[in-house]
């Protein structure tokens, strides 16, 4: 029984609750004669599309510049490389890899000089992360309407000049990583593709933070004045922590684009980083530990929950608007708990 219990305590009656919450949804779907099969797919496609953006945040909590709230700020960067492949034309998978690579190049560039400001203002970095991200994200709205792209499904129609507020990518690489070796399962659909990239980004992260270069910046987080009185570079291993953060929310938005089926400029990047903070501190991390695992297990959690509990409340409240209350409601309510365990001792 005590084994029990302390299995309980490690994993978080939190996360035990929220997966309760997801089964009584999913009991709730089937007595309403709801497809399973197609709101498992696009549970599964959900979460894969969403786990590299809260990625981005443990390298961040790792060198103890806790969240990146300046996610915005990569996720413009992967605009811009996306917008930049289908400028050019490339189709398929030589579109969505251009689009990586440059991603993650544009991340990385922009990230260290974001981890340069950072340092300025150490022990106050995400409210500045979010002040910059904003502050950035409306910077590139004049940028996008004045941007010299030709493209026909980039700038506005009729002529007009600037970047469109949704720019599609079906016509190029849309859910190329999702049908690549994808199968059915008793009718749901396993983007295949898709986790098989999204999993490598994530063991890629995971030896780094096993190298010696990883160690470091764990190292860094945990104890800084320790980490500087035997000859570590404090101020360096933040500048890489906060540049891969950047990066790899970059590559997020790329991935999360060619499934979900287009790009949004101007404004849509404000509030995307809520979501991904609120993944990693519901899969159990705090801004002392932070593991690959706390990625994994929040994503699902959120991202099913999220997906899931639409369908069933357009059921319980057809022709009103109380389903669309009843989803902001849940969204932002798991939000605001996982913001608040932030500071939490819960592993």
């Amino acid at each position: 029984m005590d084994n029990i219990r302390r299995k309980i305590r490690e994993f978080g009656m939190p996360r035990i609750i929220i997966i309760a919450f997801i089964f009584v949804i999913l009991i709730g779907a089937m007595l309403e004669g709801q497809d399973m099969a197609a709101l498992i797919s696009d549970s599964l496609v959900r979460v894969g599309q969403n786990m590299i953006l809260a990625l981005a945040m443990l390298p961040a909590i790792l060198v103890g510049a806790g969240l990146n709230m300046g996610l915005a700020i990569g996720i413009v960067c992967g605009l811009l490389a996306g917008l930049l492949s289908i400028q050019w034309g490339l189709m398929s998978w030589s579109g969505i890899l251009m689009a990586c690579l440059l991603a993650l190049v544009f991340g990385s560039i922009v990230g260290v000089g974001y981890g340069k400001l950072l340092n300025l203002v150490r022990g106050s970095e995400m409210l500045i992360g979010n002040y910059l991200g904003s502050s950035v994200v409306y910077l590139m709205c004049m940028f996008w309407f004045a941007a010299p792209f030709t493209n026909p499904t980039i700038i506005w129609p009729m002529g007009g000049t600037g970047v469109r507020t949704t720019v599609p990518v079906s016509e190029y690489y849309e859910k190329v990583f999702n049908r690549f070796l994808a199968f059915k399962i008793g009718g749901v659909t396993i983007p295949t593709g898709l986790f098989l990239f999204v999993f490598l980004m994530c063991f890629l992260v995971y030896l780094f933070t096993k190298s010696k270069s990883g160690i470091t910046l764990r190292v860094v987080g945990n104890n800084p004045s320790y980490a500087a009185m035997f000859g570590v570079n404090v101020n360096r291993a933040r500048l890489i922590g906060i540049a891969l953060s950047t990066a790899l929310g970059s590559l997020g938005i790329v991935v999360y684009a060619q499934s979900y089926g287009f790009y949004q400029t101007y404004e849509g990047p404000l509030t995307m980083a809520f979501t991904p903070m609120a993944a990693i501190l519901l899969g159990g991390a705090t801004m002392r530990s932070v593991k690959i695992r706390h990625v994994i297990i929040g994503t699902f959690l959120i991202q099913t929950l999220l997906t899931t509990a639409l369908p069933v409340s357009n059921q319980l409240f057809p022709e009103s608007n109380l389903s669309e209350v009843f989803r902001i409601i849940i969204s932002n309510g798991i939000i605001l708990y996982a913001l608040s365990q932030a500071g939490g001792n819960e592993k």
